[in-house]
């Protein structure tokens, strides 16, 4: 599959539970980061976003788990976003480790923005970065 964006990494210890293996919701902070990176990359602040009252918020995360990452593994992100719906878009991200390229983990991160008044919007400095679905 090809990504609009990659982001590698290494599995540190302390991310590894008494079985070795990476638990389970350290994943979740593996692709945050992926999506916080992607949104630098476009141009996007997430930080600045916040100071003008546009908030990114997860409203939905569905991960399928497919074989683990132990301590030193390299691994990497693939991430492609698009707008599912006038309110919401989704980031698809998958993890594949870099040793043998064999998929990690599969996720569909579903999200919006919120204004001031906390009202769902996809804001214009966003809206650019989502292909339709």
């Amino acid at each position: 599959m090809d990504y609009a964006f990659r982001l590698d990494f290494k599995v540190r210890d302390y991310e590894c539970d008494i079985q070795g293996i990476v638990n389970n919701g350290v994943y979740l902070n593996y692709l945050e980061h992926a999506r916080h990176e992607y949104l630098l990359a476009s141009g996007v602040d997430f930080a600045a976003l916040a100071k003008n009252s546009i908030n990114l918020v997860v409203t939905r995360a569905e991960l399928d788990y497919k074989t683990p990452l132990r301590s030193g593994d390299g691994f990497w992100v693939g991430l492609n976003a698009r707008q599912s719906t006038t309110l919401r878009f989704e980031f698809l991200q998958h993890i594949y480790r870099s040793c043998d390229g064999r998929l990690v983990l599969k996720a569909v991160i579903t999200g919006t923005s919120i204004n001031e008044r906390g009202r769902p919007f996809v804001s214009e400095e966003i809206s650019g970065l989502f292909q339709r679905k």
